[in-house]
């Protein structure tokens, strides 16, 4: 922004101190709330504080009269330690504001990408109708980080990747993979289906799960520990259209390069009529679809075409770009800007439902268990991570991120 828009904006914001656990600072809040209240508008509570104090400040809300029918709360992750302890604080929350009043934020989900995959799915005949397991051969989603744990040691040290990416970043990018098409696009009829993927989601057996460790953590932690860093496992969802296509998903620290992205590998065709052009490994190739969330937002379609001029049916692979910066020309909303724009609209659909959370953590606790007191494999920084033997016992391999 130039220096007057920042101005301008810094002109229009307020700072008060407040206790939530002593209640200090309420009543000015409340004052200072009343003087500018529009009731054609509604509040937005944004709690980023931890959630062990979001009892506390919804009671604090609530004591001090400004919990209205049209307020919105806004709280971030992580919603628990585990499956109890994020019943319990949602209890919490639903003891002060309805559901519909409950703004559970997962940034993921605000990206352009993301969005953009239900209308992929839902709009494209196309694609639609290659989205099953007549057509798909597996589904891979990876979100991997070059940045260690920084400042963040101790936090990161008592979640671990398995809880802080997994349970909802990954799960939700699983979700919006292999839904059903909802009725129509209203927030909970796109939480029913992705609801449905969840518990559909067959409970990972211990084999199936790669956890990893970077080998400075322990040094820049100052301490033993078995938290992971990393974490790769294989997710069968158990349905019609998804029964025997393996979704494969990793997340890590330190790796290679920083990229997000969604592999769709299509089968191999039925009968190669060109086996007898010399074409060799690049007529095996797949087509893939691949949908990049970051650093670039875009799609990629693998294909394999011919290769032009004289020499016969020689092939080659090609592929269809469509990157969001080139083709736009404007510049994204970021995640957060989508999301907290959308929270003042009331529209939902992007937020985490209860249930939702609920039922993320219950594929994810039954992990915790079995991996509790195991030591992590160590992996080199820079690397992408210890799990190729994951996919090598499928006879597959994974598909790094593509440079930009």
């Amino acid at each position: 922004a130039d220096a007057d828009s920042w101005d301008a904006f810094l002109s229009i914001l307020t700072m008060l101190t407040l206790d939530v656990a002593s209640g200090d600072g309420g009543d000015a809040l409340a004052a200072f709330i009343e003087s500018r209240a529009d009731v054609t508008r509604p509040a937005i509570y944004y709690l980023a504080i931890a959630p062990s104090l979001f009892g506390k400040a919804t009671n604090l809300l609530q004591a001090t009269g400004l919990v209205t029918p049209q307020a919105r709360l806004v709280v971030e992750k992580p919603l628990g330690h585990d499956g109890a302890s994020s019943r319990a604080i949602n209890a919490e929350l639903a003891e002060i504001f309805d559901e519909a009043q409950i703004y559970r934020i997962d940034h993921y989900l605000g990206k352009e990408t993301v969005q953009n995959l239900m209308a992929l799915r839902f709009a494209n005949v196309i694609f639609e109708t290659q989205w099953n397991n007549n057509h798909i051969d597996h589904v891979q989603i990876s979100v991997a980080e070059t940045v260690g744990v920084d400042g963040r040691a101790d936090y990161y040290d008592s979640y671990g990747a398995l809880r802080d990416m997994v349970q909802n970043h990954l799960l939700q990018l699983v979700c919006l993979v292999a839904m059903e098409p909802p009725a129509f696009f209203d927030a909970d009829q796109v939480r029913d289906e992705k609801l449905r993927v969840l518990r559909a989601i067959r409970p990972v057996l211990l084999d199936e799960v790669v956890c990893g460790q970077y080998q400075e953590y322990e040094t820049e932690l100052g301490r033993p520990s078995n938290t992971e860093t990393y974490v790769a496992m294989k997710l069968a969802i158990e349905n019609w259209r998804w029964a025997g296509v393996p979704f494969y998903i990793r997340t890590g620290k330190q790796l290679a390069r920083r990229a997000s992205e969604i592999v769709i590998t299509f089968k191999q065709r039925p009968h190669d009529i060109f086996r007898r052009n010399g074409n060799g490994a690049i007529d095996s190739q797949p087509n893939r679809l691949i949908i990049r969330l970051q650093p670039s937002e875009g799609l990629r379609l693998q294909l394999i075409s011919k290769q032009p001029g004289p020499g016969g049916m020689r092939l080659f692979p090609s592929e269809l770009n469509l990157s969001f910066d080139d083709t736009f020309n404007e510049r994204l909303p970021d995640a957060y800007e989508r999301l907290l724009m959308d929270t003042a609209r009331g529209n939902q659909t992007l937020f985490m439902r209860r249930d939702e959370v609920f039922a993320a953590w219950d594929i994810i606790d039954p992990i915790l268990e079995q991996l509790a007191g195991r030591r992590p494999e160590l992996y080199r920084t820079g690397s992408m991570g210890p799990a190729d033997r994951l996919l090598e016992a499928d006879g597959r391999q994974w598909i790094d991120p593509y440079d930009d």
